[in-house]
């Protein structure tokens, strides 16, 4: 099922997630319901602040940058590491980030229509538990990274346009402005 997805300026986007148990209520059809509601609006990562929930969980798949033929930014290594980088990430905690940052242009698909260029660590190491409440830590570099650093960033209530400077935020103020005022329709399901 597709949900809608919460657009800047509704209060449930600044919330902290809470972690969850096993029990969580309808667990594994949330989470097939994420992936598809991000499938539907052409996201690489979903979390759950974005589709209304206050709880610790975010899904990624970066398939879509590997399957990105004219990117000449990524490399081939790259491209392959992508092709299989699809996870589910629940209770995530990033315990370290490491290396020196770099730019890369970012969007939101709370924020459509927007993007800017983020600067972020390379290098990451998160723990977490997958859908089956199996724990994993991993090192994470690269786009992957990066994609887990903003979805994550959701689950604390914070995005990625609160890491642009404050000239570039006084750019965009009044794009902001139109998606709270609901003047900004995207191409997919949303609530205001």
């Amino acid at each position: 099922m597709i949900l809608p997805i919460y657009l800047y300026g509704h209060p449930i986007l600044r919330k902290k997630g809470k972690d969850i148990s096993p029990d969580y209520p309808n667990l594994k059809d949330l989470i097939a319901n994420m992936f598809e509601t991000m499938y539907a609006a052409k996201g690489v990562g979903l979390a759950a602040q974005q589709i209304g929930l206050d709880i610790n969980l975010f899904i990624v798949d970066a398939t879509p940058f590997a399957d990105d033929e004219e990117d000449e930014d990524i490399s081939d290594e790259e491209k392959n590491k992508l092709k299989t980088f699809k996870k589910v990430f629940i209770n995530a905690k990033i315990e370290s980030e490491e290396g020196e940052e770099w730019k890369f242009n970012e969007g939101c698909l709370s924020i459509p229509y927007i993007r800017e260029d983020v600067l972020r660590k390379p290098i990451i190491k998160i723990s977490y538990l997958d859908e089956n409440f199996q724990p994993h830590t991993e090192t994470i570099d690269g786009i992957a990274a990066r994609i887990v650093q903003h979805e994550y960033d959701h689950t604390q209530g914070i995005l990625f346009i609160d890491k642009i400077s404050s000239f570039r935020k006084k750019m965009i103020a009044n794009k902001l402005k139109d998606i709270e005022k609901g003047l900004v329709v995207p191409k997919y399901k949303y609530k205001l």
